[in-house]
C-alpha cells in the first residue's frame, strides 16, 4: 500500500438561487485529514476545478481546522485530471452543500474513485459528499452503491436546514434510487456505515468516525 489518502473537495459556491455563499466544510476536511495524517498517511487534496475551493463553515477556533488550512495546500488543489490515482489507497469525497451541485456524475473524480476501488482501495464520503457517489459505476457499469448500505445526510436534516427546496435532488432518495440502503441515524448524530470497501457518514459529526473507519478498512484483515 501507498500510504496515500486523497480528499476530493467541492468547487461550487453558490447556494443555488439563494444568493448565499457554500463550498466544502471545513471540517468534514479538516477532522479526516487529521486522522489520517496521526496514522503516518500522506494526504493529498483534489478539487473539480483545481485551485482554491470556496469554504464553508470554517470555524478557527478548532485547532484541527487551523492545522489544516495552514499545512494541506488548500490554495493550490489540482484538478481530477491532474492525479495519478494509482498513488491512493483510498478517497474521501468531503461535505458541504457545494458538493451537491458539482460531484454528481463527475467524470474526472469518478474516473479516480473508480480506479482507487478497483486497485483494492477504499472509497468514502461524509454528510454532502456522498454525492460523489452518484453516478460513480464499476468496471461492469453498475453503481458502486447498488447493494450497499451507506449513511448520508437525511431529508430530515435538509428540511432543518431549510434548503429542502434550494439543492438540486434529495441525497438520500438519489442513493436510494440508485439501488442502496440508506441507514439514517439521529439528526446531528455521528452515523457511519462501513461496508466492504465503501464507508460513510451521515453530516459533519460523523467525519472522525468516517477517517477512523477508512483505517479499519484499509487493513488487510478488514
Amino acid at each position: 500500500m501507498t500510504k496515500r489518502i486523497l480528499i476530493a473537495l467541492t468547487s461550487h459556491g453558490e447556494l443555488g438561487g439563494t444568493g448565499r455563499p457554500t463550498g466544502f466544510y471545513v471540517s468534514e476536511a479538516a477532522h479526516p485529514w487529521e486522522v489520517f495524517t496521526a496514522a503516518g498517511y500522506e494526504v493529498d487534496l483534489v478539487s473539480v476545478a483545481g485551485g482554491e475551493p470556496p469554504r464553508d463553515g470554517t470555524d478557527l477556533d478548532d485547532p484541527a481546522q487551523r492545522r489544516f488550512l495552514e499545512s494541506a495546500a488548500v490554495t493550490t488543489t489540482p484538478r481530477p485530471d491532474q492525479v495519478d490515482p494509482s498513488r491512493y489507497d483510498a478517497i474521501l469525497f468531503a461535505g458541504g452543500h457545494g458538493a451537491m451541485w458539482d460531484f454528481p456524475g463527475n467524470p474526472g473524480l469518478a474516473a479516480l474513485a473508480r480506479a482507487i476501488y478497483s486497485n483494492g482501495g477504499v472509497v468514502s464520503a461524509v454528510c454532502h459528499g456522498p454525492a460523489g457517489l452518484v453516478g460513480l459505476t464499476l468496471e461492469d457499469g453498475t453503481a458502486l452503491v447498488a447493494g450497499r448500505r451507506v449513511a448520508a445526510f437525511t431529508n430530515e436534516e435538509e428540511a432543518a436546514v431549510g434548503l429542502t427546496g434550494v439543492v438540486p435532488f434529495s441525497l438520500a432518495d438519489r442513493l436510494t434510487e440508485l439501488g442502496a440502503t440508506h441507514v439514517p441515524g439521529p439528526n446531528w448524530q455521528p452515523q457511519v456505515i462501513r461496508d466492504g470497501r465503501l464507508v460513510t457518514g451521515q453530516n459533519p459529526q460523523s467525519a472522525h468516525r468516517v477517517a477512523e473507519e477508512v483505517l479499519t478498512a484499509l487493513k488487510p484483515t478488514a
